[in-house]
């Protein structure tokens, strides 16, 4: 597991030295022992150790204007990348990702769906692609949730929040918005919706969200995103 290693993790240097502190602390060694353990036993976890912090190395801490946050990753094969809600582009999006498609096109002008659900073009214009959880086992929703990863990217999160100002942090579903308060919304903009899956019944349709986020880039002065993919 050297790809865990606090000297050795591949991480964009402006998130690898502010994130320092927190690989040095002893839940971090309880993630790494857990994928440790569970790897040994044969046990796929997701996404690749490669790609456990893509979102760090796609957006840089300085970069970020816009957060979105998911839950853990894509719990089947070949699916989860390092960033929420995307998959690689051979993969067909599973359906949260087609529902926000819908929205997408929906309400931002001439946005026409891919054929595809890579979203590395977002990640690189400042939208950092956050999952709670970074790692999940095969099979199993949530399995990772509770061996120390929220402790981190709650850590993220307050940095983001602490650091920065004019952040736009998109929480979808009861569990995202939970992690409104480790935000302030006098220093940030937070847009809730529900979330995109369709066990939510489709609610999320018409939530307006990426056209706000637009919006609220603009009467910053900041470059609006091209959602097209």
């Amino acid at each position: 597991m050297t790809q865990i290693q606090a000297n050795q993790i591949k991480l964009e240097p402006s998130w690898k030295t502010r994130l320092l502190p927190q690989f040095q602390q002893p839940y971090f060694e309880k993630i790494k022992h857990t994928l440790q353990q569970t790897q040994a036993q044969g046990i796929p976890t997701y996404p690749p150790n490669r790609l456990i912090f893509n979102a760090f190395w796609q957006t840089p801490f300085e970069q970020v204007k816009v957060v979105l946050l998911g839950q853990d990753p894509y719990h089947q094969p070949n699916q989860a990348m390092g960033l929420s809600f995307s998959v690689p582009k051979d993969i067909r999006p599973p359906p949260s990702l087609r529902n926000i498609y819908k929205e997408l096109a929906r309400s931002i002008p001439h946005f026409t769906p891919p054929n595809h659900g890579d979203l590395s073009a977002w990640a690189t214009q400042g939208i950092l692609l956050l999952n709670a959880s970074l790692t999940v086992e095969h099979g199993k929703a949530a399995s990772h949730s509770r061996i120390g990863w929220q402790h981190f990217t709650d850590a993220v999160i307050s940095l983001l929040n602490q650091e920065k100002t004019g952040i736009i942090f998109l929480l979808w579903g009861n569990f995202a918005k939970s992690k409104a308060s480790l935000i302030n919304a006098n220093r940030h903009h937070i847009l809730t919706a529900v979330h995109p899956s369709p066990l939510a019944g489709g609610k999320f349709h018409g939530c307006n969200h990426f056209a706000l986020t637009n919006q609220l880039l603009i009467q910053q002065g900041k470059t609006p995103i091209n959602w097209q993919l």
